[in-house]
């Protein structure tokens, strides 16, 4: 069974960085999925943050400030967030599906989640 786990997360002053990670459960090809990841602020919806399958994609909102990558050997997915803002502050998901979209209803495995905090 596929499964998805996030790790990174922590309180990052404004200006600040994190590098999360997101572990593909073995025995699945990286290659044969897209992933993206998600993030979900206190009382907003869920919203796209970049993706990568042949290609990647970002969000307007975090566009120079972030870079999705993929390291096949290690069977996981990374995003440096850079320029951390408040408004970043949210949980992050990562998740797996057949192609890259800002819909989370394309995306059938997701992990648990990584508490992202940007404050002073």
């Amino acid at each position: 069974q596929l499964q998805l786990v996030e790790s990174g997360g922590g309180l990052v002053q404004p200006g600040g960085s994190l590098r999360l990670s997101c572990a593909v459960s073995a025995g699945f090809t990286l290659d044969a999925y897209a992933i993206g990841w998600f993030r979900q602020a206190p009382g907003k919806e869920r919203e796209g943050v970049s993706c990568i399958s042949s290609s990647t994609n970002y969000a307007d909102s975090v566009k120079g400030r972030v870079t999705i990558s993929r390291d096949n050997a290690k069977n996981a997915v990374y995003l440096q967030m850079n320029s951390l803002k408040p408004e970043d502050t949210a949980v992050y998901y990562c998740a797996a599906g057949p192609i890259c979209s800002w819909y989370t209803g394309d995306f059938a495995t997701w992990g648990q989640g990584t508490q992202v905090t940007v404050s002073w």
